[in-house]
């Protein structure tokens, strides 16, 4: 499959930036662009007349405004646009399968076919196989096209449980942006059980510091001798790892999570508790990073 970035559009504001950021970051990666629109009306299946409206024209109006609005901007950059008659979410999880990347706004706004409702975004971050990233039109996106942006990559860490592939993405995208990356582990006290009920337990809280610091310079060395051109500052926070995430998130240029792969777990594929708070909170663009 050729090397894409893949963005998903249905007409709104939310979706159009994340096109526009999609295409910025398939310029940084010298690739091309894909963009997509699906809805199950768009089939054969109603070509007879049988709904009230055909929404294929419109739909093909709006790829092709947006392709053309992109191509503006990135003269030299490869952009196709496809249309499809299905789901959403298995259109844009079978879509993304190989590609680059998938970029998806955060929250529809009601566009001709509602692609991107919250819904839809989430239930596509639980299962896509590629990494994903989701942008905020009315959040911390950025500077305007060709502006430098010399905010940091953020990137929550488990210390005790790194991934590789969330460090690589993460250092990665740290590298093509030439900006500093801030590695980030929450931790948190756990309440202990006693008579009494659950009280928090006898901790010495800077050992328990000193403790998580070494866990975290540990968890990031294989990375970071990977990457030794990276400017990396690593910290961690007592409060737990969504806070310390969404926290670090307030002046990031990106924040990247990871999403551990449920696909052998009873209820499937699912976001962690860390991914679903930085989606959900977190006003910079957030990439989420399956891994096993």
């Amino acid at each position: 499959m050729t090397s894409h970035v893949l963005t998903g559009i249905d007409g709104s504001a939310r979706s159009e930036a994340a096109a526009l950021w999609a295409a910025e970051e398939a310029v940084r990666r010298g690739v091309g662009l894909r963009i997509l629109h699906a809805w199950p009306w768009l089939s054969s299946e109603y070509a007879d007349g049988s709904l009230a409206g055909d929404l294929r024209p419109k739909a093909l109006a709006t790829l092709a405004d947006t392709a053309e609005r992109i191509r503006r901007s990135h003269p030299g950059l490869p952009v196709e646009t496809a249309m499809v008659g299905d789901d959403p979410v298995d259109a844009l999880v079978a879509e993304a399968e190989g590609r680059e990347l998938l970029v998806l706004g955060s929250r529809g706004l009601g566009g001709f076919a509602a692609l991107l409702v919250g819904s839809v975004g989430l239930a596509v971050a639980a299962r896509v196989t590629t990494p994903l990233v989701m942008v905020r039109a009315d959040g911390n996106d950025g500077p305007p096209a060709g502006t430098p942006d010399r905010r940091d990559v953020v990137v929550g860490v488990d210390a005790r449980h790194p991934s590789d592939a969330v460090l690589d993405f993460a250092f990665t995208e740290a590298a093509r942006r030439r900006v500093r990356l801030r590695a980030v582990h929450g931790w948190d006290v756990i309440p202990a059980w006693s008579a009494a009920g659950w009280v928090p337990p006898q901790v010495d809280a800077s050992a328990q510091e000193a403790s998580e610091q070494a866990a975290l310079a540990e968890a990031l060395a294989g990375a970071r001798a990977a990457h030794p051109d990276v400017e990396v500052v690593a910290t961690t926070r007592l409060g737990g790892a969504a806070n310390a995430v969404v926290t670090a998130a307030a002046d990031a240029c990106l924040v990247v999570v990871g999403r551990r792969d449920h696909r052998h777990h009873p209820l499937g594929r699912r976001l962690g508790p860390v991914a679903h708070a930085a989606l959900h909170h977190a006003e910079a663009p957030v990439a989420v990073v399956p891994h096993v």
